[in-house]
């Protein structure tokens, strides 16, 4: 809905730009370029069309005709002198002859020219220039096109490259420049924001999603008649269907745009949620999790993209952790209402299933009724085709509509790309081992809450569940950080580009886990489980676990913010990688989160996992000084500043 009024909204503003390009008289790069070497030279038009000259009256056109005539002579004259034709009268004259699709208009008339005008005005005799018996003056509406494409600013004409198939010119349709109001960079905040916080909300709902049903592991279990660690299959195989899913987010966003995986897979996604509420058995329950999960990653996928595409690198400092932050509540909030729901009386478990129905169905509306498309390829694609109903010429194309490789194609690469940069990129390797520890041990908190709160601290289910919101408040305590950081960017850019540079370096983007998140995660846990005791009070654990909320958000929003400033062109493919494993194993884990909890202990499963997350503490550190090093080996990392 909302992208269907985009789409006939910018049909408005892409005539308003034709318009304004017919008022000033925009000029033809090679016109520019003559204006400049000869200043009291005249400027033919551009936007001669055949509509325009027949409404002339007929001495006017002849009038017009014969300086086109004498322009060509003239471009004949220098033609033959050089003996080549580069840019020469077919470039010149291709507004005129629509047998010279692509090229530039001529300039003004020469001094030669002026005078054989005057000659032919006077009555001599035309030159003995066979040639001048050949030319075409009518005016058609496809070389009209041409010089048309040639004087829009933002077109670029060029000849169609073998694996775009065809032959001939074509005008490829660009943004008028850095401040056009058809890119989403230069939309208004209010539109910005909203369109921000309605994608961090997708990814609030597919978060909640992943651990309410880690609440009910009991009466689920007890209904289907299997034990608990059969039942928690239904969040792990959950969390492997986002793993999954993610690799065939992209290429699908790529080809149809940001709005329609949205609406697309958020409805899949919704109906499977349903359908694991009336699941009869455990089978079918497994199984339309695993779906859900699957369609409930791709909009989570895209929503990273969709950032990027609204907010500059600057502006990302602060954008981003608000996606982050509703990316962590999610699965955080899940055990806080699932909790209840699993003590209650009156309501069944399956209600878990329901509330994730009724959350993901108002996101899915205020998606449909409010998102816009973002995606700018698919906005250009959007442009050239208003350009062509526009001005009658269908060789104005965008990039995304002549590309070679076929989404099939794109698929393959989705596929294997992403283990190709797992195998040979470190910074991917360490980055993907880094936030695979941090999930692993949030989803088996999913579990390991009902022996940290409810057996050492005799909590009930509801009040267990609400003992996650001090992971909450850590997440947005590590929201704090955005404005000290964004002055340091602002600070450091200004320095790099009086150097001449043009932005901050990648490693930048570390100082959210410098800056105490990546100590603050094994600290936490060993907190948490040396002071797991009934006569400590439980709220040594809860301030544990205010810290481990900070810890998470710093070290999620450095890892992801780093990884697309440094492969950019492959960012997709890396954070694909870096989401594929950690959700995979994060989702095997929660399966083995029982009885590690229960075999092990609090005390020593939380020292454990402390120990590995100590020993990923330096990552950060030692990208921020050797980053720079590791990218100039990389085959595809961003090896300039």
């Amino acid at each position: 809905m909302q992208s269907f009024r985009q789409y006939r909204k910018f049909r408005k503003q892409v005539q308003q730009q034709f318009g304004r390009h017919r008022e000033h008289g925009e000029k033809s790069p090679i016109q520019e370029q003559d204006s400049a070497n000869a200043r009291s030279r005249p400027q033919s038009s551009s936007w001669l069309s055949s509509s325009s000259e027949s409404s002339l009256p007929r001495s006017e056109k002849d009038h017009n005709r014969e300086e086109v005539d004498l322009e060509k002579a003239e471009s004949r004259q220098s033609s033959s002198s050089s003996d080549v034709d580069p840019d020469g009268f077919r470039g010149k004259f291709s507004a005129i002859d629509p047998g010279c699709e692509g090229e530039d208009q001529a300039p003004g008339p020469s001094d030669e020219a002026r005078e054989l005008r005057h000659d032919l005005k006077n009555g001599s005799p035309a030159p003995e220039d066979e040639y001048l018996t050949k030319i075409t003056t009518q005016t058609t509406r496809r070389s009209a096109g041409t010089a048309l494409g040639r004087s829009l600013t933002g077109i670029q004409a060029r000849d169609r490259r073998t694996n775009e198939g065809g032959d001939g010119k074509i005008f490829v349709v660009g943004y008028e420049g850095e401040k056009d109001p058809l890119n989403p960079h230069n939309w208004s905040y209010r539109r910005r924001i909203s369109a921000t916080m309605l994608i961090a909300s997708i990814g609030f709902v597919v978060g909640f999603a992943s651990a309410i049903d880690a609440s009910i592991l009991q009466p689920a279990a007890a209904e289907f008649g299997v034990s608990e660690v059969v039942e928690a299959l239904a969040t792990g195989l959950y969390l492997i269907g986002f793993g999954v899913g993610a690799l065939f987010a992209g290429p699908f966003s790529e080809t149809i745009g940001r709005n329609p995986i949205y609406i697309i897979t958020l409805t899949l996604y919704m109906v499977f949620v349903m359908a694991s509420g009336l699941a009869p058995n455990i089978g079918a329950q497994l199984v339309f999790r695993f779906l859900a999960g699957f369609f409930g990653s791709t909009p989570l996928t895209c929503a990273g993209g969709s950032i990027s595409d609204l907010w500059s690198p600057m502006e990302r400092v602060f954008a981003f952790p608000v996606f982050a932050n509703a990316a962590f509540t999610g699965p955080v909030l899940g055990p806080v209402i699932g909790g209840f729901i699993a003590q209650s009386t009156v309501v069944s478990w399956r209600w878990t299933e329901w509330t994730t129905l009724i959350m993901s169905g108002l996101v899915l509306g205020l998606v449909v009724l409010f998102q816009p498309e973002t995606y700018p390829p698919i906005l250009l694609k959007w442009k050239a085709k208003h350009m062509r109903d526009i001005i009658g010429d269908d060789r104005f194309v965008s990039e995304i509509e002549i590309r070679g490789d076929p989404l099939l194609q794109r698929l393959k690469v989705a596929l294997y790309r992403p283990f190709l940069l797992t195998v040979r990129e470190p910074i991917i390797i360490l980055v993907a081992l880094y936030l695979t520890v941090i999930y692993i041990v949030l989803f088996t908190f999913l579990d390991g809450y009902d022996y940290i709160f409810g057996e050492i601290h005799g909590t009930s289910p509801g009040i267990t569940g609400l003992c996650f919101l001090g992971i909450v408040l850590g997440l947005f305590g590590a929201s704090a950080l955005v404005p000290l950081i964004y002055s340091w960017a602002k600070r450091d850019l200004r320095k790099i580009q009086e150097q001449g540079g043009t932005r901050l370096p990648p490693e930048f983007r570390l100082w959210f886990a410098m800056l105490g998140g990546a100590p603050a995660i094994p600290i936490s846990l060993f907190w948490m489980g040396w002071t797991s005791y009934s006569w400590i009070s439980i709220w040594s654990p809860l301030g544990a676990s205010v810290l481990f909320g900070y810890g998470i958000l710093c070290v999620f929003i450095s890892s992801y913010q780093y990884i697309i400033d440094s492969y950019e062109m492959y960012a997709a493919s890396a954070l694909v990688s870096v989401t594929l494993i950690r959700y995979v194993v994060a989702g095997a884990m929660t399966v083995v989160g029982i009885p590690f909890y229960k075999n092990m202990g609090v005390h020593w499963t939380l020292t454990i996992m402390g120990c590995i997350s100590a020993l990923l503490v330096p990552v950060p550190y030692l990208f921020f000084v050797y980053g720079k090093q590791i990218r100039k080996h990389s085959k595809y990392a961003v090896a300039k500043e």
